[in-house]
C-alpha cells in the first residue's frame, strides 16, 4: 500500500458484506499491532462493534473511535481524528481504518465527505501513515463508488489491490464546491465591523426562536463570531448572515467577498506558538456540519446545529 517514493498510503477498501469487511481490515490491524505500530479504527458504530468482536483481546491495543459521533461533521475528521492520532505518534508508521462515508449519511453531508476524502491526500503527503477507507458497495450509490475511485489512488476489492485510473482528488474537490442557495424563508441581515456584537446576539435570538436548545447557544454564538470576524478581516469588511431551520437543524450561512484559497483551512490542528488559524477550525469543531462554496468573487460558509 506504500510506494518507495511516498510513505503515505490512502487505499479504498470495497466490501460487499461483513466477511469481506473483516477480511480487509482485521489483518491490516493485526499486522500493525504485531509490528508495534500505533493503530486506530474510526468507523460507524455497527462496524466498530463488528471489529471489536473479531479482534478479541487484541482490541485493547487499538484506538477505537465512533465515526458517527466524532466524524458527524466531516470537516473535523482530519484535525480531530486522523491528525490527532498521527501527530501523537511522531517518527512512527501509523495505521488507521477510517470510514467517513456510510449509507446513513445525508445528502447535505455527502459533498463534505467527498471533499474530506480528497483533502486527506494533501493533509498527509509525505507522512508515514496508512489510512484505509472502507466503502460498502452493496449499500452505497454508484456515484459514491465513483467518487471513491477519484479520491483514492488505490482500490482494494475482492482481496486484490490495483491503482485507480480515475484518481483525481483536485477535480473531486472542485466538483463538490457547489453554490449554497438558502431557502426563500431565511432571515437575512448585513453586518460590518461595528455590527459584529449585534450580529452574534441577533443570530442567537433567531436560533432560539427556531428551537435551538439553550445548551447550544454558545456554540452558535462562537461559530457566528468566528465567521463574521473572518468576513470583516478577510472578506472586504462586511458580509451577510442568513439563518433558518431545516431538517431538524438550525442553519447559519455567512457570505462575503473574500476568496478562500486554502482548501485545508480549518482542517489543520493549530500550530503551537503561531497566532491565527483557529477560527475555521473552531467552527468545524463546534458544529454538526460545515459546507463552503468559494470562488474568485466571494465565499459562502454554512454551518448546521442539530435541534
Amino acid at each position: 500500500m506504500t510506494s518507495a517514493s511516498e510513505p503515505f498510503a490512502h487505499p479504498a477498501l470495497f466490501y460487499r458484506d461483513d466477511t469481506e469487511y473483516l477480511a480487509g481490515t482485521v489483518p491490516f490491524v493485526e499486522e500493525g499491532l504485531a509490528l508495534g505500530e500505533p493503530v486506530a479504527v474510526a468507523v460507524p458504530r455497527g462496524n466498530l462493534d463488528l471489529l471489536r468482536e473479531a479482534l478479541g483481546p487484541a482490541v485493547t491495543g487499538v484506538r477505537l473511535v465512533d465515526m458517527e459521533e466524532a466524524g458527524r461533521n466531516p470537516g473535523r475528521i482530519i484535525p480531530r481524528v486522523l491528525r490527532a492520532f498521527a501527530d501523537a505518534h511522531p517518527g512512527r508508521h501509523v495505521r488507521i481504518v477510517g470510514e467517513p462515508i456510510w449509507a446513513g449519511r445525508s445528502a447535505a453531508e455527502y459533498p463534505a465527505c467527498v471533499q474530506h476524502e480528497a483533502l486527506i491526500n494533501q493533509a498527509f503527503t509525505g507522512r508515514d501513515v496508512t489510512i484505509v477507507c472502507p466503502y460498502d458497495t452493496g449499500r452505497l450509490s454508484p456515484g459514491a463508488l465513483l467518487d471513491a475511485r477519484a479520491t483514492h489512488p488505490v482500490i482494494i476489492e475482492g482481496g486484490r489491490e490495483r491503482h485507480s485510473v480515475a484518481f483525481a482528488p483536485d477535480r473531486a474537490l472542485a466538483r463538490h464546491n457547489r453554490p449554497l442557495s438558502p431557502p426563500a424563508g431565511a432571515t437575512a441581515f448585513d453586518f460590518t465591523t461595528d455590527g459584529l456584537p449585534e450580529a452574534r446576539h441577533r443570530a442567537v435570538g433567531l436560533a432560539a426562536g427556531l428551537g435551538l436548545p439553550r445548551a447550544r447557544h454558545s456554540d452558535l454564538e462562537l461559530a457566528v463570531a468566528e465567521l463574521t470576524t473572518n468576513s470583516v478581516v478577510h472578506g472586504g469588511g462586511h458580509g451577510t448572515l442568513r439563518i433558518w431551520a431545516e431538517d431538524g437543524h438550525v442553519v447559519c450561512q455567512v457570505e462575503d467577498g473574500g476568496h478562500l484559497d486554502d482548501p485545508l483551512a480549518g482542517r489543520r490542528p493549530p500550530v503551537h506558538g503561531r497566532p491565527g488559524g483557529r477560527g475555521l477550525l473552531l467552527v468545524h469543531c463546534l458544529t454538526d456540519l460545515v459546507r463552503t462554496h468559494t470562488h474568485t468573487h466571494g465565499t459562502t460558509t454554512r454551518f448546521s446545529l442539530r435541534r
